[in-house]
Order: C-alpha cells, then sequence, then structure tokens
C-alpha cells in the first residue's frame, strides 16, 4: 500500500494524475482496483485517493500512489487550494456527497470528472419546492454519469442531459483478473482424481484446522471418497498442520514436499501460492481466514470467476458489503459451524445444486467485470484526449 500522505503534501507529482474519491469502503476498493489496472496500462500514471470521513479507517489496498485522507468539507477556499494544489487530470468520484463549491471549482479548472455508481437515495436534495430546480448544475461538471438505479437515470434525463451522458450500469464492485495456473499440474491432478469428489480450504489459519477436520469428518461419512485440500495462508505452519491431520487419524499427503495423491488420501496440505490449480479443481471452495468473527475473511471474487461455489465463515472484514451482495443472489453462504460447514459441503457435492450457485457467482463477478473495464476504457478515451490536446496547444 502507498504511503499515506497529507492533502497539502508539497508537490504534485510529475505526469497524469487520478483523483479517485469514495463515500464506501466498497467504492474504495474498488477504485483503488480500478487505479491499479490503470497503472499497468499508463505506467505513468499517479494516482491519488481521498474518502468520506464517516467511512473511519480504510483497508490496506494496492492501486493508490498517494493516500490522502479524507476530503475537507466545501468550503472554497479549501477545495480551491486542494485543486490548486494536486491538479488531476481526471477525478473518479463514486456515490454521492457532492459538493457544490468543489464541482464549481473543478468546472472552472477544467478537470475532467466522471460519477459512477450514484444511488437514488444519494441525490441531492431540492431545497425548496417553489425555487427553480438548479440540481442539473451539481451533475454538469461531469463527462459522464454512470448509475445502477434507473430513477436517477430517468431524473436526470428530464434535465438537459442527454442518454449518452447519463449511463445505467451495474454497481461498482471490486472485480478480479483471475489467478492463471500450470495447465500441466491441473491435468495430472484431474486425472489422479477421476470423479472423486474434492473440496478446499483456502488461506487457512492453523487455528481453523480443527474446525477443518471435524467438518471432513463429518462429511466423510456419507462421500467416503471425498478429498480436502488445506491450502495454508502461511506456508511455514505445513509441519504443524500435517501433525494435526495425523493425530486426527485422517490420511494426509504433503503436495509441496512431494508426496503422491493417492487413493486413500484424505487430506492435501499445500500452500495459497497456486490457488488458480485449487479454484479450477475444487468445485466448492471454503475461503478460509474466516471461521472466526475477528478474522479478516477473503475478496471471494477469484474463486467465484474460476468457477468454485463459495462458502465463508462470520469473519469478512472489509468485504462484508460484498458478501452481503453475493449472498443475495445465492452466490456464496455463510457457515458458522463445523456442522453447517459439513452439511453445506454434502449438499453442494449433488453437481446440480453445486452449478447453480456456481453460475450465480459467475454472473455476479462478470456483471462487475463489464462494469470496470467499461469505466477503465473511459478514463483511458479522456487521459489520451487530453494529453493530445496538450502536445498540440
Amino acid at each position: 500500500m502507498a504511503e499515506p500522505h497529507t492533502l497539502s503534501s508539497p508537490a504534485r507529482p510529475a505526469g497524469e494524475v487520478l483523483w479517485v474519491h469514495a463515500t464506501s469502503i466498497e467504492r474504495f476498493m474498488a477504485l483503488c482496483d480500478i487505479g491499479h489496472r490503470l497503472k499497468a496500462m499508463r505506467p505513468d500514471l499517479v494516482v491519488l485517493a481521498t474518502w468520506e470521513t464517516d467511512m473511519g479507517e480504510v483497508p490496506e489496498v494496492d492501486g493508490c500512489d498517494y493516500i490522502l485522507g479524507p476530503l475537507p468539507g466545501d468550503q472554497t477556499s479549501e477545495s480551491r487550494a486542494f485543486l490548486n494544489q494536486w491538479r488531476p487530470d481526471l477525478c473518479l468520484w463514486a456515490g454521492g456527497q457532492l459538493r457544490r463549491g468543489m464541482l464549481r471549482q473543478m468546472r472552472e479548472q477544467g478537470v475532467s470528472a466522471l460519477l459512477v455508481d450514484i444511488l437514488d437515495s444519494e441525490m441531492p436534495t431540492r431545497k425548496l419546492r417553489w425555487l427553480p430546480d438548479q440540481r442539473h448544475r451539481i451533475f454538469s461538471g461531469f463527462d459522464a454519469i454512470y448509475t445502477p438505479s434507473k430513477l436517477v437515470r430517468s431524473q436526470l434525463l428530464r434535465g438537459p442531459f442527454s442518454a449518452e451522458h447519463v449511463l445505467l450500469t451495474s454497481r461498482l464492485r471490486l472485480s478480479t483478473v483471475p489467478p492463471g495456473c500450470n495447465h500441466d499440474d491441473l491435468a495430472d491432478l484431474q486425472q489422479s482424481l477421476g470423479s472423486r469428489p474434492a473440496w478446499l480450504a483456502a488461506r487457512a489459519q492453523l487455528e481453523e484446522l480443527p474446525t477443518l477436520l471435524e467438518a471432513h469428518r463429518t462429511a466423510l461419512r456419507l462421500l467416503h471418497r471425498m478429498l480436502l485440500v488445506i491450502a495454508l495462508d502461511n506456508p511455514e505452519c505445513r509441519a504443524r498442520a500435517r501433525n494435526l491431520v495425523q493425530a486426527s487419524g485422517l490420511q494426509c499427503a504433503d503436495w509441496d514436499a512431494g508426496d503422491e495423491l493417492s487413493d486413500y488420501t484424505q487430506i492435501l496440505i499445500t500452500d495459497s501460492a497456486n490457488l488458480g490449480l485449487w479454484y479450477r479443481l475444487a468445485p466448492i471452495t471454503l475461503l478460509a481466514s474466516s471461521l472466526m468473527q475477528d478474522m479478516p475473511g477473503q475478496n471471494p471474487l477469484d474463486a467465484l470467476a474460476l468457477g468454485s461455489v463459495v462458502l465463508h465463515g462470520p469473519g469478512s472484514g472489509h468485504h462484508r458489503a460484498i458478501y452481503s451482495q453475493l449472498a443475495a443472489l445465492k452466490a456464496t453462504k455463510q457457515v458458522n459451524s463445523a456442522q453447517e460447514l459439513a452439511e453445506m459441503v454434502i449438499h453442494l457435492s449433488a453437481p446440480d445444486m453445486a452449478a447453480k450457485r456456481a453460475l450465480a457467482g459467475w454472473t455476479a463477478v462478470t456483471e462487475g467485470a463489464e462494469m470496470t473495464d467499461q469505466l477503465i476504457d473511459r478514463v483511458q478515451d479522456i487521459l489520451d484526449l487530453r494529453e493530445d490536446q496538450d502536445a498540440t496547444s
């Protein structure tokens, strides 16, 4: 993660500057992800991030070079000082809490801006009904407005905005580029497993192993040939994990130590360096580091994008919002005990049950990816145009 800077750090970096502003933790993570991808395409791009004070502490994520802190209020002097200091080429503003004064300053300074993910509950209110509705002036400084709300779009289209200016999209979500894998290893493992059912515990902590082993032992009563792959979050815990498995009486193999996977192997231990391989192999994934309430949880999108059904525990950390959305789509499922985990593993081992949830997960990831790709393309177009204009001026 980038080192934090203050809003008044002394020197604007050279080159293109993209300013992203978030009004929720989920939006912050999604915007930083967009910044990360844009920086891969435009190596000289500098990304700075601000957010709203009421969001609290933001998570540590990649993608932003300058983590500036909460944006100040809408006093004209403060907004002018901020824009004079950083002189961004483009602003990505996600959500509401729009600042009239700052938007006016941005228009005057020629700062390009895109408004994304604004909902009807975040639209600025009309102060007095007998006065002319001046709200459209707030939005006139945006090159384009992206909203998942049909109501927001219809309200804006009643003003001076065209259909090309106000676009109906999916919600802004953290998206993913799924991890790759060694396809020779994948083919070998698929051949070794054959028709054996398997499930994965990804990024498992050592203290989660008793729950995992109890759940697997319960599942084995009905699914005698089932394999559990435990991908440890800390590879230095492999020896201790293997001892715990062996003490439980379950047959264990250590993938990274070169152990062979046999018909008698019930637990396969590995680290989390090759999750792209295991997500492709296992139709069911428990995203571990989550089985206890205070654990940080994981981003579920990689597993969903690769067709694995996602289970998780009560610990979700900063991923709580995305899990809530995915749970409503029946794309993920929370389990709170070893018994619940075993029951879901058994339930999802029926191919038709897993297929329904896998499709829901893949659909959700695809929608988020389309929104992200659309936004990245628009940012690229705006920055390219500004670059051409600067070159000819």
